[in-house]
């Protein structure tokens, strides 16, 4: 009887419920509501409104909006520096942070606080400094203003911070003795980095990545100033959205706010499955 009791006790399938824990899971449940409704007025809500407005019309006049040489122009400019200010990111953002991390040199904490700079300035007061730096008066000589140049420029100025600061802290929490194991192994550093700290950086590089492609096609104060907007040239997706708002058509608006909301989950489902990929043939 003994023991068949303490059997019984034992029985994973047999444990008692506390109070503590099914006031814990009534206190997640409430935490779980709220944090829902908080993210569906936030997010989930605006951004159906903006799919139902950009579908309004019927489906021609969202064709048509799109279509129009202006606005694809606008679009396919703003994919295409998003994506190569994205890879450019990912290279130099690791590098950035494996400098900030590793390496010992004077002025290190300054540049770790400068990194962050993008992130506290306003995108316009950006676009200012950079027109002073590389406009018309240029005082470095370089003069990139109205060009594509400009927009590559200005989206790589504001989504610098991203990768570094994805990166940055898994480089903190990687244990030196793994390396130190792969090379007492005979193994060398190009191989201990691509086989023992690129995997653990992969997930950290995809989020970063992802972040600042995100920000590269939706962003706007920093191209106004140095880019010129201009039609079939430098014009990027968002100012393309505000011209459609000042002339009242709020439909055609929301058509190209729609695309670019596409566009970006794309994005993140792809760079999602490339990481999952990664991590299985590392495995």
């Amino acid at each position: 009887m003994v023991a068949t009791s303490g059997a019984a006790r034992l029985r994973p399938g047999r444990t008692r419920r506390t109070p503590a824990a099914d006031q814990l899971q009534a206190g997640s449940a409430l935490a779980l509501g709220i944090s829902t409704l908080w993210f569906s007025l936030l997010v989930l809500i605006p951004l159906a409104a903006v799919v139902a407005a950009a579908a309004a019309d019927g489906w021609s006049d969202f064709w048509n909006v799109l279509t129009s040489s202006q606005t694809a122009a606008a679009i396919v400019l703003t994919v295409t520096q998003a994506l190569m200010v994205t890879a450019v990111n990912v290279v130099m953002g690791t590098a950035l942070a494996w400098v900030l991390v590793r390496d010992r040199f004077w002025g290190r904490r300054a540049l770790d606080i400068v990194v962050d700079v993008p992130f506290a300035l306003p995108t316009i007061v950006a676009g200012l400094v950079l027109l002073a730096l590389y406009g018309q008066n240029s005082p470095v000589g370089v003069n990139v203003a109205n060009t594509r140049f400009a927009v590559f420029l200005a989206l790589a100025f504001v989504t610098l911070p991203f990768v570094v600061r994805t990166v940055q802290p898994v480089l903190e929490a990687l244990e030196p003795e793994v390396e130190e194991a792969a090379q007492s192994l005979g193994a060398s550093r190009v191989t201990t980095f691509r086989r023992v700290i690129l995997p653990a950086l992969v997930p950290a590089i995809t989020a970063g990545a992802a972040l600042s492609f995100a920000r590269g096609i939706s962003e706007y104060g920093s191209l106004v100033l140095l880019s010129g907007n201009l039609p079939n040239h430098t014009e990027v997706a968002s100012v393309r959205v505000l011209t459609y708002i000042e002339n009242g058509n709020r439909a055609a608006a929301a058509s190209v706010s729609a695309v670019l909301l596409v566009v970006a989950l794309l994005a993140i489902i792809a760079l999602d499955l490339l990481q999952r990929r990664l991590r299985r043939h590392e495995g």
